[in-house]
């Protein structure tokens, strides 16, 4: 009998020790997959290209925003990676605002020392996304136009025949229009010529996908650029855009006013008011139902294809909380909680 239950001890001894060595051989080819997919991660995006790529880091920007913007542009080939090394490295503090040189040649540790060491591209003239017009335009002064200049090459009557500006109503500013990128100059580079490459990059953006994806949402390509312009400026985080779309379109299509503090921050911005929810002006989302009289500001393509492409969800209310984070509620009662739960801090402001 000793014997039997002894034997039957060892017998799950040795199916443990099994289970260890297997549970440690998966541990290890784990974290081995783990390393290969992190080095793989870090290596250029096509060692074989040549082609430059002008990428802008702005004042501010976290390095989650970095991140997904290099990713975005199709400069390196994760997002986490890119966090991770440079987290790992602590070297976020010593990433510098500029518009930077790239291709997708560059390795990310060849990016991030570009980017510590300031080595930004010259000669260019950047058009940030969420900007207005007026902001654009004093880009272009700080480049060394002149407001003459300026205001010539911002007539939309300079561009009649362009494409991009099909769905430009008569008598409308270029406001939205001018998709963000950074343009090569000298100083013999007439303004004109920048609008015209940045209306191209519009024009780009502009494909079946999008006009015929906002015709089934019954929307026109204006109607599209002026809701894109709202919901780009109402996250830093292209990932909440989809959401957020889906929450506006719902708001519309249940005759919902947007309720958008960016519509009212613009209204208050252009008439040189300070910034009330209260003031008085069409492009108030809180005083008038349906979309703002046109966009706000230029934007990003992934805000486009938010309103094309929104989320599978149905809520009717969002705010950003003090976590950084967006939070999306069905219901005001669950709006409210939220705002009590998240949003001592910024919805105060």
């Amino acid at each position: 009998m000793y014997r039997h239950h002894a034997k039957k001890r060892m017998q799950r001894g040795q199916v443990w020790l099994v289970l260890v060595i297997a549970a440690g051989i998966l541990l290890i080819a784990g974290v081995a997959a783990l390393r290969v997919w992190y080095t793989d991660n870090l290596k250029s995006v096509n060692s074989a290209s040549t082609a430059i790529v002008y990428f802008s880091v702005g004042n501010g920007d976290t390095l989650n925003q970095i991140a997904t913007n290099l990713h975005n542009a199709g400069l390196i080939k994760s997002s986490q990676a890119f966090e991770t090394y440079v987290k790992s490295n602590e070297l976020h503090d010593n990433l510098q605002a500029g518009t930077y040189s790239l291709s997708k040649s560059m390795s990310v540790k060849q990016i991030v020392q570009k980017m510590m060491t300031g080595d930004v591209a010259r000669n260019l003239l950047t058009i940030l996304p969420g900007k207005h017009e007026d902001q654009i335009k004093q880009a272009f002064i700080n480049a060394g136009y002149t407001q003459a200049q300026v205001n010539s090459a911002f007539n939309p009557a300079e561009y009649a025949n362009h494409p991009a500006l099909a769905s430009l109503p008569k008598g409308q500013s270029l406001e939205g229009y001018l998709y963000p990128d950074s343009f090569e100059k000298t100083s013999a580079t007439p303004a004109s010529t920048i609008v015209r490459e940045s209306l191209d990059q519009m024009q780009k953006q502009l494909t079946p996908d999008i006009v015929n994806g906002l015709a089934a949402k019954g929307l026109s390509v204006y109607q599209g650029i002026t809701l894109a312009s709202i919901i780009y400026q109402e996250t830093d985080d292209p990932a909440y855009e989809p959401t957020v779309a889906q929450v506006f379109l719902s708001r519309l299509a249940q005759n919902m006013p947007l309720q958008s503090n960016v519509t009212a921050d613009y209204a208050a911005d252009i008439s040189g008011q300070p910034r009330t929810v209260s003031i008085d002006s069409p492009y108030n989302t809180y005083l008038h139902t349906g979309l703002p009289p046109g966009p706000i500001g230029n934007f990003n393509i992934s805000a486009l294809k938010a309103v094309v492409h929104p989320s599978d969800t149905t809520y009717l209310y969002f705010i950003a909380g003090d976590d950084g984070k967006m939070h999306f509620s069905s219901t005001q009662a669950e709006q409210d909680q939220a705002i009590q739960q998240f949003c001592s801090q910024k919805c105060a402001q």
